[in-house]
């Protein structure tokens, strides 16, 4: 007799109402105890996870936030805002902050490289700029995209930056020289998120055509390609173990998607509206998102707890016409080997042979619905809001 091992459904935790706009971004401490959000309202929101803790309320840019994140130590908090400002907050009830002006245009995105010491931003003014977080300023601009750039990310080992924008590209930096040393175009719409996964291994991007793209930065491949949204994607965030990722989109949902069987697994639905952004904590065991309702939903990851070794085996079992997920994509133990067979990749399997059992899941409230894999005829997309 075989027994086959079951994710567990992810489940809603708490939610967090105080803003009075549309939550843009999120990012969680690395302690895991707070919650950093901002919203068009131009507020940056410190949630204390802590039960009956206060949040703090920090007041600064002139216009809407677009990206928050705290430093790998938790020490600070950075904020960028269509104010063309960067701001670096104590996460504290005090909540000082040091203000400087980053670009000539809306500020889309800011990040800090894994040391701490230098922060990287993107702008409508179609440039990256790098700066130094101890003495706050301006170190170099990396100028080639042609037009708005919409995020910009450090690699885990601060070698590399990635970016994407509105000329359709991904290009990748080397820190070191200053120059491009890629670009994947392949995008067919603009590009508003990338990110490299834990082990810097892969980069992913998505955006408007609703597709999420993931490729080995080692040998140039394009992985996988998910179309599982129906309208533009705003955000996503990988699980710390690069087994699983989020993403969040204008047709009002949050996916859950498989990166080792490259499948579908959860379609979540909380918001009122379009979903902006999603984020993982470092640990992975819980994840955030917000959205155009002004509400920040905190949920229980519960399928990250399987033994994915265990699981595997039991895949092994399964009589499937899928080939085998190529593991050595997402965790390389050797030199890659994997030669795709198109360049156009696309690991969408929608299809589960083997449906799991009934699904059991009871959401906490009633405008919370987690829909399995056999839910394969998502909402029409929403009015797109500008």
């Amino acid at each position: 007799m075989i027994f086959f091992l079951f994710l567990e459904d992810p489940s809603l935790d708490r939610h967090f109402r105080g803003h009075k706009g549309a939550v843009t971004c999120l990012d969680f401490s690395p302690n895991r105890k707070q919650l950093a959000s901002g919203s068009v309202d131009k507020s940056v929101m410190i949630w204390n996870l802590a039960p009956k803790a206060r949040a703090y309320r920090f007041v600064g840019h002139s216009d809407a936030v677009t990206a928050v994140q705290f430093c790998p130590f938790g020490k600070l908090v950075a904020s960028c805002s269509k104010d063309r400002s960067v701001r670096l907050w104590t996460p504290s009830m005090k909540g000082e902050s040091t203000v400087f002006r980053a670009h000539s245009a809306p500020v889309r995105s800011v990040s800090f490289s894994h040391d701490a010491l230098r922060l990287v931003t993107a702008s409508d003014d179609r440039s990256v700029k790098v700066w130094s977080v101890q003495r706050r300023c301006f170190l170099y601009s990396l100028n080639q995209h042609t037009n708005w750039v919409h995020c910009a990310r450090f690699s885990p080992d601060g070698r590399l930056i990635a970016s994407c924008g509105d000329d359709r590209s991904v290009r990748l930096w080397d820190t070191s020289t200053k120059l491009c040393i890629n670009v994947f175009s392949s995008c067919t719409g603009p590009v508003t998120s990338v990110d490299f996964n834990s082990s810097g291994t892969c980069v992913a991007a998505s955006g408007s055509d609703s597709s999420l793209r993931i490729w080995d930065i080692r040998t140039n491949k394009l992985l996988q390609h998910y179309q599982v949204h129906s309208a533009e994607i705003h955000s996503f965030s990988f699980h710390p173990s690069n087994n699983f990722l989020l993403s969040a989109s204008a047709d009002g949902t949050v996916k859950v998607v498989d990166l080792l069987e490259g499948r579908l697994i959860y379609t979540l639905h909380g918001h009122q509206g379009e979903v902006l952004s999603v984020a993982f904590c470092r640990t992975g065991e819980t994840f955030a998102s917000g959205g155009t309702d002004a509400q920040v939903l905190l949920w229980r990851t519960n399928f990250d707890r399987v033994c994915y070794q265990e699981m595997l085996l039991q895949h092994n079992r399964r009589a499937t016409p899928d080939p085998a997920p190529h593991l050595s994509d997402i965790h390389p133990r050797m030199p890659h080997q994997h030669q795709p067979e198109s360049t156009n990749i696309q690991v969408t399997h929608l299809r589960d042979i083997h449906p799991r059992m009934p699904h059991q899941h009871q959401p906490e409230s009633t405008n919370i619905q987690v829909t399995h894999l056999s839910d394969i005829h998502p909402p029409p997309a929403p009015a797109r809001v500008h």
